[in-house]
């Protein structure tokens, strides 16, 4: 392998994890206050919708943006008020939500764009790709780092915000004290019931921003079922990440090492058996953690 080939499977890796990265630090910041909230590929899919449609009638990616998170935290607002508040069945809630959003968006990509299966349009505007003047000269790092857009760099920026804010602040370790034991948290005087919700809240942005790089960043469009699993690798790699923010970026650039080795090798093998990579390596990745866990436990589940 040639050093231009290494930097184009690194570029793609990178622009592939955005969108798990984002989805994974909702699922961490849910996890970190005792929310199992699997309704991600629900906000990640209305997150990408909710953009392109923005993206046709304003003409504005950064409005487009800010709709997709939007429309990301309209959706978890279900999630905080029927499982938080209303202690609903977390498996209920998060699979009906995401079957509501698929059938959802697929109603009105055909209402409001008139179209079925996918919509793309020359009006259409990408999200802008930012090239560092001196870096994009260096022959291996400017192609490592090129036609990246703001989101793939603020991504990490957010991962480490995140992390700083739970282990460095007194409200980030009032955080995680709600995951750990909400009772006693309460008796703190934490409101833990605000806590959980606003964590929902903040999942659903990071997922509505997710999937605005989905469907505006390598490629401007939108088709029925385009977040293909992400929220559920999200969840891996939050799970693998052990909900840190700092360690989810490695397990999540893992994923997005998958999904980038799948769309290569599709010149010598069936594109119906790469796209199977980045699933197959979820399955194995987390088999693989939970066994090292057991042990690491002495067994004991």
């Amino acid at each position: 392998m040639n050093m231009n080939m290494l930097a184009v499977i690194i570029n793609s890796t990178i622009r592939s994890t955005t969108p798990v990265l984002l989805a994974a630090l909702g699922s961490a910041i849910c996890s970190q206050v005792g929310v199992f909230n699997i309704a991600l590929e629900g906000q990640i899919l209305i997150g990408s919708f909710v953009a392109i449609v923005a993206n046709y009638f304003t003409g504005n990616v950064y409005i487009a943006v800010l709709c997709g998170m939007a429309a990301g935290v309209l959706v978890a607002s279900l999630v905080a008020v029927l499982q938080v508040k209303y202690k609903a069945a977390d498996m209920v809630i998060g699979t009906s939500v995401n079957l509501l959003v698929s059938g959802l968006t697929s109603v009105l990509l055909s209402t409001i764009l008139g179209v079925k299966g996918s919509f793309s349009s020359p009006d259409l505007k990408s999200l802008p790709k930012i090239n560092i003047p001196v870096i994009s000269q260096i022959p291996f790092l400017g192609r490592v780092l090129e036609q990246l857009t703001f989101i793939d760099y603020l991504s990490y920026v957010l991962a480490v915000a995140m992390f700083i804010y739970l282990y460095r602040t007194v409200q980030g370790f009032h955080v995680q004290s709600v995951g750990k034991n909400k009772e006693a948290a309460g008796s703190l005087g934490i409101k833990t019931l605000q806590v959980q919700m606003l964590a929902v809240l903040v999942s659903g942005a990071l997922c509505g921003l997710g999937g605005a790089v989905l469907s505006m960043g390598q490629v401007t469009l939108f088709s029925e079922g385009m977040s293909s699993g992400r929220g559920y690798i999200a969840m891996a790699s939050a799970s693998m990440g052990q909900n840190q923010p700092l360690i989810i970026i490695g397990s999540s650039l893992f994923f997005g090492l998958c999904q980038a080795a799948g769309v290569s090798l599709q010149n010598m093998i069936p594109s119906q058996l790469t796209l199977t990579i980045p699933y197959i390596a979820t399955v194995v990745a987390l088999s693989a953690f939970g066994s090292k866990k057991l042990r690491r436990n002495g067994g004991k589940s």
